[in-house]
C-alpha cells in the first residue's frame, strides 16, 4: 500500500470545515469565531514549527537533542497539570509535584517501550522516543490533571469531616485513604474508556495513520495494543503518584491539615 501525501491544496479545502464552524458560531451569536479560527491558525503554525524541529532532531540523532525535547515537553506538560486543576498548590511545590508525576511516569513508560519491546539502534532513537514520550505525555497529565483536581476539590469540601476524623486519632493517611482511591479511580476512567471503545466504538488515532500511511493493519494493530498498555500504565503511575504527593503536601509530619498551602483559581 502507497501513502497518500496530502497536498496544500488538499489542507485548504480541509480548512474549509474550520470556516464553516466560524460561520455558524457567527450566525447562532456563539461568539465563538474569532477564538476558533485564531486556534486553527496558531495550530497550523505550532505544527510546523514542531514539523521543522523533528525533522532536525531525526536528522542529527543526538541523546542530548532527544533529552532536550523530551525535558521541554515534560515542562509544558506540568504546567498544564498545574494550570487545570480548581485548586493547587501554592508556587514551586506545585510544579516540582506536577513534573515528578508526570515526568517520572512518562520517562519510566518510554524507556521501558524502548528498551524492551521495540528495541531500536540506538535505543534513544528519536524517532520512536520522541513520539512515544509525545503520545504518553498527552494521557499522564490528563489523568494526573483529573485525579488533583478530584484530590483537591475532596480536601477542600471534606475539609470538616478529615480534621475531625484527625483530631479524633486517625493519621493523615487514614483520614485522607477514602479520598485518595476516589482521585486515583477518577484519574483512571479516561485510560479505561479508551481501552474499552479502540476497535469497536473508534479506531484510535496512531493505528488510523499508520493504516492511512500505508501500515499493514494487522501491524497497525499491534502497534496500538503496545500503545495502549502503555498509556494505561503511564497513567496509572502517574495518577497515583501526583494523588499521594498531593496528600502528603497538604498535611504535616503532625498529621494536621495545612489548606493554607492551596490557592483556588
Amino acid at each position: 500500500m502507497n501513502a497518500i501525501q496530502p497536498g496544500a491544496i488538499d489542507l485548504a479545502i480541509a480548512s474549509s470545515l474550520v470556516v464553516l464552524n466560524a460561520g455558524i458560531s457567527a450566525y447562532l451569536g456563539l461568539r465563538m469565531q474569532r477564538m476558533m479560527l485564531w486556534s486553527a491558525v496558531r495550530m497550523v503554525v505550532q505544527l510546523l514549527l514542531v514539523g521543522v524541529v523533528l525533522r532536525w532532531v531525526f536528522a542529527l540523532a543526538s541523546p542530548a537533542a532527544t533529552l532536550a525535547v523530551a525535558l521541554l515537553m515534560i515542562v509544558a506538560s506540568a504546567r498544564e497539570v498545574v494550570a487545570r486543576p480548581a485548586h493547587s498548590l501554592r508556587g514551586w511545590p506545585g510544579v516540582w509535584l506536577a513534573t515528578a508525576s508526570v515526568g517520572l511516569s512518562s520517562i519510566a513508560t518510554v524507556v521501558l517501550a524502548l528498551l524492551t519491546v521495540l528495541h531500536p539502534t540506538p535505543w534513544y532513537e528519536p524517532q520512536y522516543a520522541v513520539p512515544l514520550i509525545g503520545i504518553v505525555l498527552g494521557n499522564v497529565l490528563n489523568s494526573a490533571s483529573l485525579g488533583l483536581d478530584t484530590f483537591y476539590g475532596g480536601v477542600v469540601n471534606s475539609r470538616a469531616a478529615i480534621e475531625g476524623q484527625l483530631v479524633l486519632g486517625a493519621t493523615r493517611n487514614e483520614a485522607l485513604a477514602p479520598l485518595i482511591r476516589d482521585s486515583v479511580r477518577k484519574g483512571l476512567i479516561p485510560i479505561i474508556n479508551q481501552m474499552s471503545a479502540a476497535g469497536i466504538i473508534t479506531l484510535p488515532g496512531i493505528m488510523t495513520g499508520q493504516i492511512l500511511a500505508g501500515m499493514d493493519p494487522m501491524d497497525a494493530v499491534r502497534y496500538q495494543i503496545l500503545l495502549m498498555f502503555l498509556l494505561a500504565g503511564g497513567s496509572g503511575i502517574s495518577v497515583t503518584l501526583a494523588v499521594y504527593l498531593a496528600a502528603r503536601s497538604v498535611t504535616d509530619e503532625r498529621h494536621r491539615l495545612r489548606l493554607e498551602r492551596l490557592t483556588s483559581r
